[in-house]
């Protein structure tokens, strides 16, 4: 059932294109986990994948919010970053389960700090930095798929 696709991204712009491309196929009910390291480009994907849901403004990492909501959307779209979760049991006194429904589309970073209280992902992009065979430093990008639901990224993939 895991299914993989390996992107080099070459920097900011083609990162937040190829975001605008998985955002395309994006269905209800989907949570999708955000990994790399600090900087390594998950709120600049995750910029584009709210692009394609029609969203024009600046996308800012919910550092000490913890969840942004975009709720004007077709379904919402809910933006987590975990960096700063003191312990995961807070996820519960927020009430983390709420946002994770069949309608909704939810984008966890740092989901490690988490895991014991979020759902199983039915995606997870992971981004790390890599050189280009030119020394370029751009970013790697991985899609892997855990779910059925979450294949339907790759399926309709546009090479």
């Amino acid at each position: 059932m895991f299914k993989k696709k390996c992107l080099y991204l070459e920097d900011e712009q083609q990162t937040v294109a190829i975001g605008g491309q998985i955002g395309a196929q994006l269905g209800c009910g989907l949570t999708i986990f955000l990994e790399g390291q600090l900087g390594a480009g998950k709120t600049t994907l995750t910029r584009g994948i709210l692009q394609a849901f029609g969203h024009s403004g600046s996308v800012k990492s919910p550092t000490y919010t913890l969840v942004e909501p975009y709720e004007h959307f077709e379904r919402p779209v809910y933006h987590f970053d975990l960096y700063r979760l003191g312990h995961p049991e807070e996820l519960e006194y927020m009430g983390i389960r709420e946002y994770f429904d069949e309608d909704s589309i939810c984008l966890v970073e740092w989901p490690e700090r988490g895991l014991e209280y979020l759902p199983e992902p039915d995606v997870i992009l992971e981004l790390i930095p890599k050189k280009s065979d030119t020394g370029e430093v751009g970013r790697q990008l991985t899609i892997t798929t855990i779910s059925e639901k979450g294949d339907s990224v790759l399926t309709h993939w546009n090479d």
